[in-house]
């Protein structure tokens, strides 16, 4: 018989429990959880309340005195088919044991019995009967007991990633929102759906911008419950980007899409649907196209990004017409409807023959819905450009039709009445044979027939004979015995503007082809002029990209190399010298590889030829962009031999000065000292064993500190000037004394023999004013490759008879040698010249010498100054604009001819020879635009040596005019003020002056307001330092607020006027507008921090946000701020108000209700500023924290604000430098350590700990788990209770000190974290 006495009870649970104890011991290990589930569905099979209240007691005390696991027991309660909620007596005594006993399962478990629970709770009916609702609270005691911050069983990180899988958003309780969103603050930029990216066409390709392919969300890490604009898809960003002409890269990066995997992106289908709607909106107001206005550019720029993105299957052509009709139904908008055809035409005219008809069929139901008219539309002007649109949809008619006909399609469509009156005029103009060239009839027959080769033939071969010229006229290109076909004018871009794709693409073949058969058939008539052109045109076009540049590269350039066709290969890289226009990276360096390859070949060792190889390979690498040059150097780095010169140290010296340049601007080497470990260890490394060399100190004080610390570390020894000399004396005795003509040509051009034979030229000239025949065979003999090395020791010499000149009679006659060596004995041209001595390491007084004599050598004879005098005057720079450039350029080569083969020398030997060398054709070159990139470099060797500062002005003011010519005035203007910012602090007139000559030499080339503002050309240009301009705040606004009324693509009117893209220094507005303001402000006479401080204050005052690609004494202004935010009252008081520190942090609700909370907005302006900086910059932030903020943070409120500060870029960071995201980790809780010694009571504890958390588990894992232990350690028993998963130490010590009334009675260890990823 039972009693029913406590005594009675408990003596009959030891019984029970002593008896099922000898059996458990019994039980194998893999049997023990089939013994409890067996256990546990007899105690649910039981009826009787009392009975399984005792059975229930009997399994507590199991897991109490540590026979059962408790983990093994919770588990098989929830996961029992038998607990249903209609068992409420069954469903009450099981909650309340599991809420006994749960807490000695560790953290995993738990999070797994969380889970098991809350699948429970939803079976739950919404509405259930008011008598059984206290018999169902026990399972909510269960879910508090294991969300109590105080019992801590699991972190609360896991437990809202269950609640969130569960409970989408909108559904989530008031607890879980309250404290969490107090974590998601502290994660996510602040106005992140605000900010937009500066496009262009290498950069802003990183991890900021990214957005779900198939969303347009942002991704967004881990499962908490961010702001609702976060979650929304951000088509704004897509479309602004995608209305950025040279966009296309960018949003396959945004987007992840890859042009080797075809993949359908619904969501970027529907923007370019939407752009085009927006186009044909925007052409009802339109006045006027052809006049190269917004609209032309807006629907030039469409019908390229259609072609991309349908091309590569990214959108799909019929579903996207099926959209715009659907969208344009009802809505009337008919002005744009030939703008809209002849966008399609471009695409179904280059792909109707690869694709089905029914593909392009649905062009048709748009035809119906846009041209309404029951009587024929009339023949447009065809003397307009405008008319190629207006014929647009007959010809996509003539392209169904054939399309049908070669088919035997049944589908059929008669031409609508409509368009008769088109159809019969591109008929009539078929059959007259005789096409001129006077209007865009020849462009209509192209575009009509392209698919039909029988019709095609006749228009494409007017326009191929066109520029082909007739077989028989020839012309003269400059130098001797060159001689080319007679066509000199090419087709105008108009023309070229107006023909398809299809039609451009079977034009551009057609050059390829022939160029390449012209090369293997070696003629010895050279490409007409117009003919060269007209391919250089043609280039500019991206939607031909795999015929034009890529062709160009890949195809052309090896075949006519191959060919041995040098005349044409001189010609193809004079295109890409002088011609070209925003080509990929990619394909620059690799056409750079292929000329270091070319210079190997001893064909290519001629005097023109070599010139022209080195000349372009300068261009292309003081061309590259800074953020260009680490991707595309780290695809060579298993060979970086292919992209470097094993001979010439001047081109490696350049690529030198290009990656200092590159890794200063951005910031590369930010928080490194050495440069082992980097990209860049082997290319340089490479280059030292090519060419080893020294640099000079002032050009090495300027190199980031580890390439200094590179040279330094390998410094070569230099011959002495007083060596020099010796050998010089020497081998001028041998050339006295020699007798035998044969005997002296060997010994001095001999392979091996020391590079000093122009130093031997300049003695004869010096000693008897004349050079021999000899002297002429021997540098012959000597070839073009190996001369550079007798230059470049000319050069050093020459610095050395400077430097002990004695100066009057003596100096002057050294001038009139030199200068003769250049322009009357043709010895080496003056580009050449001057870069060796430019490139030279000069210390001291001799630099001073060297540059002294540059100096001599470009302005003291009137050779060179003439030449650039007449060349600015009589030429503009707008090439695709011009019809007449041969006949320019000839008349400039008449009037000063190239010389490259000696033929002054050869001239005034005794006795005379003449010389008729077979010249290369030269098309678009000559010395002026050779001088350009080594001017380029002349200007920063001078502005690194202080005391030539004065001389650097003289030559900008007679030479600057050349910048007229520059292909990147502005950009380098950007690079050389961001480089040398520090030389030019306290030289504002050497800055002004440098500003002014570059930007003045443009000024009748492009229309007023393109660069700098109105009040900077007033008021900055003003040379007095009596009186220097300081802005107010009114400048700051206006300048800056150029940058944010930029129009999106067709919108106008915007700050600057409009221009064509496709020649346009800049690839669109924004890149424009950011690099023209930051050149303005780099100009002007004030102090860097002072430019900075205003800036901040006009974008605090504006609550605008901007970019920030100054160099660091304008923006590390950012960081003051920020310091005097962290220890204003503010932050440093602590305030007893719940949800404080958040509101505080919360930009936009204090935008919005007009609190204009000043630290809210700085955190929101260092969020945009660090969201647009390079990682680089981002890469400053862990010595900032560290050294700066770490000692001021004493209160929770500070560590929050720093949390919010820094968290949102955790993710970059462990994408693009997780040193720094590491470093950054161990700070928090540095900071954290210092605020918990510091403060009596801590009120956010919890949202604390949930971002260490999320820290831990989405980025860090456990690779700081060492030092975070040691810091966990010494916390309050509060806080390292709440750590406890993180340090994985034994939690008693906490437990038992912390002062909580619902901690768990035991815990098991918790199972180690293995690093970061999804919560599993």
């Amino acid at each position: 018989m039972f009693m029913d006495t406590p005594e009675d009870e408990r003596t009959k649970l030891i019984s029970c429990l002593g008896a099922f104890r000898q059996y458990w011991s019994s039980l194998p290990e893999e049997s023990h959880e089939q013994c409890v589930q067996w256990i546990v569905r007899f105690i649910h099979s039981q009826h009787s309340p009392k009975r399984i209240s005792f059975l229930y007691d009997c399994l507590a005390m199991a897991v109490e005195t540590s026979l059962l696991p408790p983990r093994m027991v919770c588990q098989a309660l929830i996961n029992s088919d038998s607990l249903e909620w209609e068992r409420t007596q069954l469903w009450a005594l099981t909650f309340k044991l599991i809420r006994k006993i749960i807490g000695g399962v560790d953290y995993k478990g738990v999070r797994d019995l969380l889970k098991a629970v809350l699948d429970k709770v939803q079976t739950i009916p919404n509405l259930v009967s008011s008598a059984v609702v206290h018999q169902l609270l026990p399972v909510r005691e269960v879910v508090e007991y294991i969300l109590d911050r105080n019992a801590c069983l699991l972190p609360a990180y896991f437990a809202v990633n269950e609640i969130r899988k569960l409970y989408p958003e909108g559904q989530l309780s008031h607890w879980v929102v309250f404290f969490w969103k107090c974590v998601v603050c502290v994660c996510f930029v602040l106005g992140r759906c605000s900010l937009l990216p500066v496009v262009n066409n290498s950069g802003a390709i990183c991890n900021s911008w990214k957005l779900d392919p198939a969303t347009l969300r942002f991704p967004l890490k881990g499962m908490l419950p961010y702001d609702k604009d976060l979650f929304e898809p951000q088509t704004g960003l897509l479309r602004y980007v995608l209305e950025q002409p040279y966009s296309r890269d960018m949003v396959c990066n945004m987007l992840g899409l890859n042009k080797q995997h075809k993949q359908r992106c619904t969501v970027l289908e529907d923007q370019l649907v939407d752009l085009v709607v927006y186009a044909m909106e925007r052409s009802e107001t339109e006045e006027q196209f052809d006049d190269g206005g917004t609209s032309q550019l807006l629907w030039q720029h469409l019908s390229s990004q259609l072609i991309f993105f349908v091309l590569f299957q990214f959108a799909s052509f019929p579903h996207m017409v099926l959209s715009l009709h659907q969208k344009l139904a009802g809505r009337g908008l008919i002005k744009g409807r030939d703008h809209l055809m002849w966008v399609l035409l471009q695409f179904i005219s280059g792909s109707i023959q690869k694709n089905a008809l029914g593909d392009f069929l649905p062009v048709m139901k748009l035809f119906d819905l846009l041209y309404p008219e029951k009587e024929c539309i009339p023949v447009s002007d065809i003397n307009k450009p405008q008319s190629t649109h207006a014929f647009a949809m007959t010809c996509i008619w003539i392209h169904l039709n054939r399309k049908a006909q070669n088919d035997n399609s049944k589908l059929q469509i008669p031409i609508p009445h409509s368009l008769k009156l088109h159809h019969e005029f591109l008929q009539q103009s078929l059959r007259n044979k005789s096409l001129p060239m006077t209007d865009y009839k020849i462009a209509l027959l192209c575009n009509a027939y392209s698919t039909n080769s029988e019709c095609f033939t006749l228009p494409m071969g007017v326009l191929v004979e066109t520029i082909y010229g007739n077989g028989t006229q020839r012309i003269s290109l400059p130098g001797t015995n060159c001689i080319a076909c007679g066509s000199v004018t090419p087709l105008p871009m108009n023309l070229l503007d107006s023909l398809t794709v299809h039609a451009k693409m079977s034009l551009i073949h057609s050059i390829a082809t022939r160029v390449i058969k012209l090369a293997h058939a070696k003629s010895s008539v050279a490409l007409a002029p117009a003919l060269v052109e007209t391919y250089s045109r043609l280039l500019v076009y991206m939607e031909i990209e795999s015929l034009g540049i890529k062709g160009f590269i890949s195809q052309l350039l090896p075949n006519v190399f191959k060919c041995h066709a040098w005349g044409i290969l001189h010609t193809l890289l004079e295109m890409f010298s002088y011609r070209m226009h925003h080509i990929q990276p990619h394909y620059r360096v690799q056409l750079l590889s292929h000329l270091h390859s070319l210079a190997a070949v001893p064909q290519t060792n001629q005097n023109q030829l070599h010139l022209c190889v080195e000349s372009t390979a300068l261009r292309l690498i003081t061309a590259l962009g800074s953020s260009e040059v680490q991707p595309q150097f780290t695809r060579f780095l298993s060979d970086p031999k292919t992209v470097l010169s094993a001979e010439s140290e001047e081109l490696n010296r350049a690529l030198i000065l290009t990656l200092a340049r590159a890794t200063h601007i951005t910031d590369f080497f930010t928080g490194s000292d050495s440069i082992q470990g980097t990209w860049c260890k082997d290319i340089l490394q490479t280059i030292m064993n090519f060419t080893p060399h020294n640099w000079a100190s002032h050009t090495l004080s300027c190199f980031p500190a580890p390439l200094q610390a590179f040279f330094k570390q390998n410094n070569v020894p230099q011959e002495s000037r007083f060596n020099l000399k010796k050998n010089v004396e020497e081998e001028y005795r041998k050339w006295k004394s020699m007798t035998n003509e044969n005997d002296i040509i060997t010994h001095f051009s001999m392979q091996g023999s020391p590079p000093l034979f122009l130093c031997l030229l300049w003695k004869m000239l010096l000693e008897t004013d004349h050079i021999n025949q000899i002297g002429f065979r021997v540098l012959e003999r000597i070839g073009a490759r190996a001369l550079v090395a007798h230059v470049r020791t000319f050069a050093d010499f020459l610095v050395y008879e400077f430097s002990t000149s004695a100066g009057g009679q003596q100096l002057n006659k050294c001038i009139e040698i030199l200068n003769d060596m250049v322009w009357k004995y043709n010895i080496v041209t003056l580009d050449r010249l001057i870069l060796c001595l430019a490139m030279r390491s000069h210390e001291g007084n001799e630099a001073q010498v060297c540059y002294f004599i540059i100096q001599l050598l470009l302005l003291k004879p009137n050779d060179f100054r003439n030449r650039v005098s007449d060349f600015v005057k009589e030429n503009a720079p707008e090439h695709w604009l011009q019809s007449d450039w041969h006949n320019k350029h000839m008349s400039y080569h008449k009037k000063y001819p190239e010389k490259l083969y000696f033929e002054g020398l050869a001239e005034q030997v005794n006795p005379p020879m003449q010389l008729q060398p077979q010249y290369l054709p030269i098309y678009f070159g000559n010395v002026c635009l050779r001088f350009l990139p080594v001017f380029d470099i002349v200007i920063h060797r001078f502005l690194e040596l202080l005391p030539v500062s004065k001389s650097l002005e003289t030559l900008l003011d007679h030479l600057g005019g050349l910048y007229k010519f520059h292909d990147r005035p502005v950009t380098y203007l950007y690079n050389t003020l961001h480089y040398y910012e520090r030389h030019l602090r306290d030289r504002t007139n050497l800055k002004r002056k440098l500003v002014h000559a570059i930007m003045s030499s443009l000024k009748d080339n492009r229309t007023p307001g393109w660069c700098l503002s109105e009040t900077y050309l007033k008021f900055g240009m003003n040379p007095r330092d009596d009186n220097v301009w300081i802005p107010d705040d009114t400048y700051y606004c206006k300048l800056i607020g150029r940058l944010h009324v930029l129009p999106m693509a067709g919108k106008s009117p915007g700050p600057f006027p409009n221009c064509d893209w496709r020649f346009n220094e800049f690839p669109n507005p924004a890149a424009h507008a950011l690099h023209v303001t930051c050149v303005e402000l780099m100009a002007l006479a004030v102090p860097g921090k002072d430019v900075g401080n205003a800036l901040l204050n006009v974008v605090l005052k504006r609550s605008e946000c901007t970019c920030s690609v100054l160099q660091e004494p304008y923006w590390i202004v950012l960081h003051d701020r920020l310091v005097s935010v962290i220890s204003s009252p503010v932050l440093t008081s602590e305030m007893d108000c719940v949800g404080y520190p958040f509101q505080l942090l919360d930009f936009t609700a204090c935008h919005q209700s007009y609190s204009e909370m000043y630290c809210s907005y700085v955190l929101a302006l260092a969020h945009a500023v660090w969201h647009h900086s390079s990682i680089g910059q981002l890469s400053l932030i862990p010595k900032f924290l560290s050294e700066v903020l770490k000692p001021l943070v004493k209160t929770e409120f500070q560590l929050l604000y720093i949390y919010h500060l820094v968290g949102p870029f955790l993710q970059r960071f462990q994408q693009e430098r997780t040193r720094c995201m590491l470093e950054i980790g161990v700070a928090f809780y540095e900071m954290l350590q210092a605020v918990d010694h510091h403060s009596k009571h801590l009120a956010y504890m919890d949202p604390i700990c949930d971002f260490l958390y999320h820290m831990k588990y989405m980025f860090t894992g456990d690779s700081v788990k060492d030092q975070v232990e040691k810091i966990i350690c010494t916390l309050r028993p509060a806080m390292k209770l709440r750590l406890r998963f993180i340090s994985k130490m034994e939690p008693a010590a906490a437990v038992a000190t912390a002062t909580s009334s619902s901690q768990p009675t035991m815990v098991s260890s918790p199972a180690p974290q293995s690093g970061p990823g999804p919560v599993q």
